[in-house]
């Protein structure tokens, strides 16, 4: 029976080394803020809140930190499977541009009307 040693993941987490990330814009009720100096470790709260809530809810988000999944990779029991996408693509195939489909012409004056009847309700 062999015995296999394995190594210590040495990756150190996001909360010790953050990854760089591209914010985006938010909507108008809502708002980044850091936990971290040098804009690392952002969180969006809603803008609304009073000065005193702010302060609360960013003290007790500093203090747990560790247990926010920065990654999704971060999230324990998720099997990998389940949020990665694959398209299941033969290696030497080539994708093919398909001509535009035509739609009957005596059901097409109905596709058109009832179109126009949706965008203008």
């Amino acid at each position: 029976m062999d015995l296999k040693l394995v190594e210590e993941s040495k990756e150190k987490s996001p909360v010790e080394e953050p990854p760089e990330l591209e914010l985006k814009e938010l909507l108008s009720h809502l708002e980044y803020v850091f936990l971290e100096d040098s804009n690392k470790l952002p969180v969006i709260i809603a803008k609304y809140l009073k000065v005193d809530e702010k302060e609360a809810l960013i003290n007790v988000l500093k203090s747990h930190k560790r247990a926010i999944a920065w990654k999704i990779s971060d999230i324990k029991g998720i099997d990998p499977m389940f949020y990665t996408h694959t398209i299941l693509m033969e290696d030497d195939y080539k994708p093919a541009v398909q001509s535009q489909r035509r739609v009957n012409p005596k059901i097409h004056d109905v596709i058109k009307k009832e179109v126009i009847k949706l965008l203008d309700a």
